[in-house]
C-alpha cells in the first residue's frame, strides 16, 4: 500500500493527498453512519486529469477506489473500501456553462444540486430533480444513485435530466456518453450509467436538461385523521387523471419532528399531512386546482389550505425536506429506509408498517414521495439501549420484505449500496443477478470501481 500512496504522491496533488489518521477519519463513513471504513488515502481532485491519474494508479496496482461527493448517501454507497483509495470530487464544483437556447447546463460532479438552479434562474430556468438534501448533495452522487426528490412524480428522476456525461472508466480511460441532445443515436449508455452506484467509473462532467420556470405554482396542504386516509387520497387523485408535480405525505411523528426543528407551522393535531403541488400555465393550474380541491374534500380531509405565495410555499416544503434530520429531535438514532410500493397499495403498506412498529416496540416516522409510492420510514431507536439497534435493523428488513411482497422495490432513490445488497436476491432471480454481474465485469473486469456495493462480494 505504501507503493500506491507513493505513486499517488507523484501526480502533483501536494497537500490534497490526505493520508493522516485525522483526515482519513473525516471520510470514514457517509450519511449511513452504521458503516465505518478508512481508506489508505484520500485524493482531493480538482481536475479531470487528476481523477484519471488517480484511477490509473489504482488500476495498475489492482487497488480499489471509491468516488465521493458530499457523502450524503444513505445506503453506504460512498463508504471507502478496505485497502482502497477514496477520490473526493467536492472541489470540482464549477457550473461550466448555462445555455438558455438549448436549456442545458454543463457542470462538474462536485456542483451542489441547488446551485444548478441558482445558476439557471437568471435565464428563467431551473433544474428539476430535488432530493431533500439538495442544498448539500452533489450532481455526481445524484447521477450515481439516480436521485429523485419531491417533484419526481411529474418530472422524473435524475436519469430523465442527464443528457450526457464524461466519465473516467475503471482503467482510467476518459469516455463520452450521450451528448447535448436527448436524440443521441445508439444504445442509451448515459441512462445505463445513471444509477450504477459507481460500479462503472466516475462522472467528471455532466450535461443537464433544464426546465422553464412555470407560470404558476400552487401548493396545497391537506390534514387527515389517519395515515391510511391520506394514502388512499393519493390513489384517488391519480385515478382521477390529475398529475401534480408532487404528492408528499408526513405522519404525526414526522410532523412533530418538523415542528420541533424548523417550525413550519403545520395545522395542529394532524395525524397525517398530504402536500400536493400543481404547476404549469395559469389556466391549467386554475382548472386543476378546482378539481383537486373537490377531490381533497371528498377524500375526507379534515381541512386544507392552498397558497401560491413563494414564502408560504417555501415554509411548507421546509418542514417536509427537513424531516430526515428533524427526527433527531425525537430519538438519538434512526435508520432511513427507501422502499417502494404500488400507489394502489399505499394505504395497505402504511397500516402494516404501523402494525410492525407496534409489535417491535420501535417507533417509525413516515415521510414519503406518495405520488410514486416511494416510502421513507424513519426507524427511531437508541443505540445505547442493549439490543435496540438489532431490533431496528430487523424492522427495516421486514419493511423491505413487505415492499417486495406488495409488488414494489427495495429502493426508490437511495440505492442498494452496502445496506440493502442482501435483499437484492429477494427481488431478482439468479439469472438476473448474473446478468448484472456480467455487465459490471464487461466494464470493470478487475472489479476495482466501488467493489462490494450493490452486488455482494461473494457474487463479485
Amino acid at each position: 500500500m505504501n507503493d500506491v500512496v507513493a505513486a499517488l504522491g507523484g501526480i502533483g496533488l501536494g497537500d490534497r493527498l490526505l493520508t493522516g489518521p485525522a483526515a482519513l477519519a473525516a471520510f470514514s463513513s457517509d450519511a449511513q453512519t452504521a458503516f465505518q471504513q478508512r481508506a489508505i488515502a484520500v485524493v482531493v481532485a480538482e481536475t479531470v486529469g487528476e481523477v484519471q491519474a488517480a484511477v490509473r494508479v489504482c488500476h495498475a496496482a489492482g487497488v480499489p477506489f471509491v468516488a465521493r461527493g458530499s457523502g450524503t448517501s444513505l445506503s453506504g454507497g460512498s463508504l471507502p473500501v478496505e485497502g482502497g483509495v477514496l477520490i473526493a470530487l467536492n472541489r470540482m464544483n464549477r457550473v461550466l456553462r448555462v445555455d438558455a437556447d438549448t436549456r442545458t447546463a454543463v457542470v462538474e460532479p462536485g456542483v451542489i444540486n441547488l446551485d444548478v438552479t441558482r445558476a439557471a434562474t437568471p435565464h428563467g430556468l431551473y433544474y428539476a430533480p430535488d432530493p431533500s438534501s439538495q442544498s448539500i448533495c452533489t450532481i455526481g452522487g445524484n447521477i450515481a444513485f439516480n436521485s429523485g426528490g419531491a417533484h419526481c412524480l411529474l418530472h422524473g428522476m435524475t436519469s430523465n435530466h442527464v443528457l450526457g456525461v464524461r466519465v473516467v472508466l475503471p482503467d482510467g480511460e476518459l469516455a463520452e456518453l450521450g451528448g447535448p441532445s436527448a436524440e443521441t443515436p445508439g444504445p442509451d449508455w448515459t441512462g445505463l450509467f445513471c444509477g450504477s452506484e459507481g460500479l462503472f467509473g466516475i462522472v467528471v462532467e455532466a450535461t443537464l436538461r433544464l426546465m422553464p420556470v412555470p407560470e404558476a405554482v400552487r401548493t396545497s396542504l391537506a390534514v387527515y385523521d389517519s395515515l391510511e386516509a391520506a394514502g388512499d387520497a393519493v390513489a384517488q387523485i391519480v385515478r382521477a387523471g390529475l398529475l401534480p408535480v408532487a404528492l408528499e405525505i408526513m405522519d404525526a411523528l414526522a410532523i412533530e419532528a418538523a415542528e420541533a426543528s424548523v417550525k413550519p407551522g403545520y395545522p395542529p393535531g394532524a395525524t397525517a399531512l398530504l402536500i400536493v403541488e400543481l404547476e404549469g400555465e395559469r389556466d391549467v393550474v386554475d382548472a386543476d386546482a378546482a378539481r383537486l380541491d373537490a377531490l381533497l374534500t371528498a377524500s375526507g380531509a379534515r381541512e386544507f389550505l392552498a397558497t401560491e405565495d413563494l414564502d408560504e410555499r417555501a415554509l411548507i416544503w421546509k418542514g417536509r425536506k427537513a424531516a430526515f434530520s428533524a427526527v433527531g429531535w425525537l430519538a438519538p438514532d434512526y435508520i432511513v429506509q427507501d422502499g417502494v410500493v404500488p400507489r394502489t397499495r399505499l394505504g395497505e403498506a402504511l397500516v402494516e408498517i404501523g402494525r410492525m412498529s407496534e409489535e417491535s416496540g420501535i417507533r417509525v416516522a413516515n415521510v414519503f414521495h406518495a405520488g410514486d409510492g416511494n416510502l421513507h420510514p424513519l426507524i427511531l431507536f437508541d443505540s445505547a439501549v442493549p439490543g435496540e439497534l438489532e431490533r431496528a435493523e430487523r424492522l427495516g428488513g421486514d419493511i423491505l420484505r413487505l415492499c417486495i411482497a406488495l409488488g414494489g422495490s427495495i429502493t426508490g432513490e437511495h440505492g442498494v449500496g452496502i445496506e440493502k445488497r442482501e435483499y437484492l436476491p429477494l427481488m431478482y432471480a439468479p439469472d438476473d443477478l448474473a446478468a448484472m454481474r456480467r455487465l459490471r465485469d464487461g466494464v470493470d473486469p478487475a472489479g476495482l470501481a466501488n467493489p462490494g456495493k450493490m452486488l455482494a462480494p461473494e457474487a463479485a
